[in-house]
């Protein structure tokens, strides 16, 4: 696409023009001096739809488990149950860890676990009944549209009656995860074993319909073209369309460095720090249906974080305190970030850090 042409794309987008999946894909083949056009026409779209503030939450993530029936490719963190290192918390560490997450003041716990060959849609309930329990007031993030699918499959019911019961025992929000790219032909290589993409699309659209609202993410660098990126965004795109049930899309960049699939030589070493940055700017020009971009700290590094918040990022994600799947992946800051250290990158940008909840509320 010649300069002149992407000055006119950015320009009509901002004056509303909804991009075509060519025009996205033209967008993220950039290679010079134009990605700062592109980052810049997405700053814009994000003052315009997001406002100047950059937003956290306070959460905390707990390991349930590492064993997992998946094991893709992708991921350095899932073990058989026989494997060395492998785990699974029962109730009284669950119940203390969100005990702990009370005591650092956190408004959202998150599940980050194995999908475990022997749960079913009563283990998910227990587990987030022992939260609900401990936190009450707290939004439990959890359960991913591949968790809903097996927990039915494995106790013979309907995907609906699974998100139904889970919401009685306290589920507040659902995980966009497991999305990795929605497109099969490459789900086939670095998930075979997850649910296909038409399946991951059914379950989020169903929460969405029941009021359960979730994230959306984006798992970009491992063996996807950038076509492929942009047909799993165009799916997004549509979705939300449908249901708005998206608070926000999280671009997650593949961590390549204990993983599988680039041990095996099919993965390349993870992304560019150009491709991160026009990830993040196609995304905000190109879902024209979301208002939050979040830019994921601990798996880009501080510094390219202020980066994509000038490149339509409006959103920190959380203070975490554990993160233990990027860093069995190989990120090396993914564990915890002071709010003083957001603060500090937001106002070096001239923005103000706020409070948020799951859903976006400022508190």
């Amino acid at each position: 696409m010649a300069h002149d042409e992407i000055g006119t794309l950015l320009s009509d987008t901002l004056a509303g023009h909804r991009m075509t999946e060519d025009e996205a894909l033209s967008l993220l083949r950039v290679k010079d001096r134009r990605i700062w056009e592109i980052a810049a026409a997405a700053d814009e779209a994000r003052q315009e739809r997001a406002g100047d503030a950059v937003t956290y939450v306070r959460n905390q993530n707990i390991h349930i488990t590492n064993i997992c029936k998946n094991l893709c490719g992708f991921c350095g963190f899932g073990r058989k149950a026989t494997d060395p290192g492998a785990y699974i918390h029962g109730e009284e560490e669950v119940r203390r860890r969100a005990a702990l997450a009370l005591d650092r003041g956190v408004t959202e716990i998150c599940f980050l676990s194995g999908v475990h060959p022997a749960f079913d849609v009563t283990s998910y309930e227990e587990m987030i009944s022992w939260v609900h329990e401990v936190a009450p007031t707290v939004d439990i993030h959890t359960c991913s549209p591949e968790e809903v699918s097996y927990a039915a499959r494995r106790s013979g019911i309907s995907t609906a009656e699974v998100l139904g019961r889970l919401r009685a025992a306290g589920l507040g929000t659902l995980q966009g995860t497991a999305a990795e790219i929605l497109v099969d032909r490459v789900r086939q290589v670095i998930c075979p074993r997850k649910v296909p993409t038409a399946e991951w699309v059914r379950i989020i659209a169903e929460a969405h319909r029941m009021g359960i609202r979730s994230t959306a993410t984006i798992m970009y660098g491992s063996y996807e073209s950038e076509a492929d990126r942009v047909r799993h965004l165009a799916i997004l795109r549509e979705v939300q369309d449908e249901t708005h049930g998206f608070t926000e899309l999280v671009p997650l960049p593949f961590i390549h460095a204990n993983t599988p699939l680039y041990k095996a030589g099919i993965a390349r070493p993870g992304t560019t720090g150009r491709e991160d940055v026009l990830l993040f700017a196609v995304s905000r020009l190109f879902l024209d249906n979301f208002a939050n971009v979040q830019v994921s700290w601990g798996k880009v590094g501080t510094k390219m974080t202020q980066l994509g918040l000038l490149a339509g990022g409006n959103d920190l994600g959380g203070t975490m305190f554990d993160d233990e799947v990027s860093s069995d992946a190989g990120a090396e800051e993914a564990d915890y970030l002071d709010p003083v250290e957001m603060r500090r990158i937001a106002e070096d940008l001239g923005r103000p850090l706020r409070q948020r909840t799951t859903t976006y509320e400022i508190l």
